[in-house]
């Protein structure tokens, strides 16, 4: 992997901080939660770098609390963002023109067209080709079969981790580069913020789920409220849902405290069959 890029800012991470962070990439998902997702593996793998970036505690702090905003990446590919973010706030730490909310809008941007790419190839193909090898043998009583279906699933795995963590720094640093060179950065905030704001409205979209079950009417002419409002406006209920938990985290309610009022409303509406599945 080549190194010899020369860009406008001070160079501070080496290869061995690159390799640090593929290491600490693997526990990526181990503290997934419901309100940011991967946002603490994320930010526990950039630390140390972060740490030698911002020596100031302030600035350490700040760069802290500005990656643990939500985010959500297929774990096998993970690296490509994580070096990309890091030759952003390395470009950051020594810049003081630098626009850090390029280094957001960047990581959103790539989080859906990432991730795409990465579960069609991991959990749609390579998964269940190393099942397919691994099943095949074990049902034969060879031990060889869960042998190989972790090795024809990990091996390229950690391969792509490794090599994208290198590939994810050196697309960084060049994009920074040629970017600082034409004046593009500007341009390329803008529409990265446009891309991850409809990344992060289309994962809202498809993850929540709001089904009004209760019928208007009687006989072969009824209709749920559910169909009216599709008919109306489709994906109203999940984007009323979106404005109400939005109105509350803006009264700086706790997020968990939102959590478990969504969980009782939910319950209490589908005992009374006004909502279901």
């Amino acid at each position: 992997m080549s190194f010899n890029i020369k860009p406008k800012y001070d160079k501070k991470i080496n290869k061995s901080d690159l390799v640090k962070l593929f290491w600490r990439s693997i526990p990526y998902e181990h503290s997934w939660n419901y309100e940011r997702m991967g946002n603490v593996g994320f930010t526990w793998a950039i630390m140390p770098i972060l740490k030698k970036l911002y020596p100031q505690k302030d600035k350490f702090i700040h760069a802290l609390k500005r990656n643990l905003e939500l985010y959500n990446m297929t774990p096998y590919i993970v690296t490509l963002p994580l070096g990309i973010s890091v030759a952003m706030e390395e470009a950051n730490a020594s810049n003081e023109d630098f626009d850090e909310t390029s280094i957001s809008a960047v990581k959103l941007a790539l989080m859906g067209p990432l991730s795409g790419i990465g579960d069609s190839f991991f959990w749609g193909t390579l998964r269940v080709l190393a099942t397919g090898i691994g099943t095949t043998l074990a049902l034969k009583g060879s031990i060889l079969g869960p042998i190989l279906f972790f090795l024809v699933f990990n091996v390229p795995h950690y391969i792509m981790r490794y090599y994208g963590t290198f590939l994810g720094y050196s697309l960084g640093s060049n994009v920074i580069n040629n970017v600082e060179n034409s004046g593009l950065m500007d341009k390329i905030t803008k529409y990265a913020s446009m891309i991850g704001m409809m990344v992060v409205g289309a994962m809202t979209q498809e993850m929540v789920s709001v089904n009004f079950i209760t019928k208007i009417g009687v006989g072969k002419s009824a209709s749920t409220v559910q169909s009216l409002l599709d008919g109306i406006f489709p994906g109203i209920a999940t984007l009323a849902l979106f404005g109400v938990t939005y109105w509350m985290l803006k009264k700086k309610l706790n997020p968990l405290l939102i959590m478990f009022i969504i969980l009782v409303v939910s319950i209490a509406a589908a005992y009374f069959k006004i909502l279901g599945a």
